[in-house]
């Protein structure tokens, strides 16, 4: 009885864990128990997607624009002895350039190829108002004519690149993928290479730009200056000398001792009168500096700073008179500023050529912590001399000592002149 209710009792237990095992089983193929399969995923992922609908995409695009530029390139050409034929030339290549913009808009969107546009054509400057300069302008506008090349260049490749993709849709799927990395990125170095603007060309174009509104500003802030000296310094003073003269006229029969006071006075405003106009002459531009260069000129500015100043300048000539001027108000401006706020005991400025550069520095021991970013005089220095192609660098630790490079182009006085 013992045995043989052992034997029904384990028979159940084997069945069970049969079951059990079975179980496990059916849970780890549906991936744990009360866990649902992942959703089932396409075999490639959206990247590849959007880079085989470029692919598709480039037979329609490319007759588009190959149809568009072959009618117009091929008429204008054609008409180009007669008065219309030029203005359809310069009007296809301003299309060329909407049709450049809407490939750049297409990479971006379907390869993720970031490229900035190109700068637009100038509109109402100085030597581009009228038709021929726009006409002139618009016919050797590199980006057009790049876009063009671009248009027809992409028929063939639009072709084989439609044609490969639909066919491995179908035939060769697996490696649709690799087919299909290897032609976009050939796209990707064809809307770079003819549809980007030129970095370098561009960034000179901006920089000029830039530099233009900075002199504008700084001339205009000059002639203000200047204004504002001569009324409020020696127009005042002439005034006064005027009216003293006058009084002293009318005394001179009445009261030849006040007379004499009068023009004894009016002899002093003189003598103010032309100390304040020899000043804003200097400020101008020194006769010093004219007369004898930049190591005597500085050597002035030099004298009247409140720190004692040490100036050595090593140049075997004299650079052109605008790089002359800009090179001694930015030490003047220095030395200004050193005397007004840095309480350094000593200072030194050095100025020599390396090849096509001259160097300016210019240090003292003073507290320290000048920077050009807070909107002084040291930023205006730095713009004025970033508008003529020019460095400006400021390495001034709180605590000191401080260091100001500058560097301007070198020109020879010679070829200025």
């Amino acid at each position: 009885m013992n045995a043989s209710s052992t034997a029904r009792e384990a028979a159940p237990d084997t069945s069970r864990r049969a079951g059990f095992a079975a179980h496990d089983t059916h849970d780890d193929f549906d991936g744990g128990a009360g866990e649902r399969l992942p959703p089932a995923r396409p075999a490639f992922g959206g990247r590849t997607w959007r880079e085989i609908a470029h692919l598709l995409l480039n037979l329609p695009e490319g007759i588009v624009g190959f149809v568009y530029v072959s009618v117009w390139l091929y008429v204008g050409v054609g008409l180009s002895i007669t008065v219309i034929g030029l203005p359809l030339l310069a009007l296809g290549l301003m299309g060329a350039r909407y049709v450049g913009r809407f490939e750049r808009m297409r990479a971006r969107r379907l390869l993720g190829v970031r490229i900035e546009e190109p700068s637009p054509l100038p509109r109402g400057r100085r030597g581009t108002a009228g038709f021929f300069p726009w006409l002139w302008m618009t016919l050797k506008d590199p980006v057009g004519w790049r876009s063009t090349l671009y248009s027809f260049i992409r028929l063939p490749w639009g072709v084989l690149t439609f044609a490969v993709t639909l066919c491995s849709l179908f035939v060769l799927w697996p490696v649709l993928g690799y087919l299909a990395r290897a032609m976009t990125n050939v796209d990707r170095a064809m809307v770079r290479g003819l549809l980007s603007p030129s970095d370098e060309l561009e960034r000179r174009v901006a920089e000029l730009e830039s530099d233009r509104g900075v002199v504008v500003d700084t001339a205009a802030a000059d002639l203000r200056r200047i204004e504002r000296d001569l009324h409020d310094g020696a127009q005042a003073r002439l005034v006064a000398l005027a009216m003293g003269l006058g009084l002293a006229k009318e005394k001179v029969l009445e009261d030849p001792a006040a007379a004499a006071q009068m023009v004894d006075e009016a002899h002093g405003e003189v003598k103010l009168a032309l100390q304040e106009l020899r000043d804003l002459a200097r400020g101008i531009h020194p006769a010093v500096l004219t007369d004898r260069g930049l190591d005597a000129a500085l050597s002035s500015v030099a004298a009247r700073c409140t720190v004692p100043v040490s100036v050595g300048v090593e140049l075997d000539a004299r650079p052109a008179p605008a790089i002359e001027g800009i090179a001694y108000f930015t030490v003047s401006e220095l030395l200004q500023n050193i005397s007004k706020h840095s309480g350094a005991r000593t200072a030194g400025v050095e100025l020599w050529r390396t090849k096509d550069r001259l160097l300016i520095q210019v240090r003292d021991d003073g507290r320290g912590g000048a920077s050009t970013a807070t909107g002084s005089g040291l930023a205006g220095l730095a713009e004025r001399l970033g508008s003529v192609d020019g460095l400006f660098v400021v390495d001034s630790p709180v605590g000191g000592p401080t260091v100001v490079t500058a560097e301007l182009p070198w020109r020879d006085r010679s070829a200025a002149g």
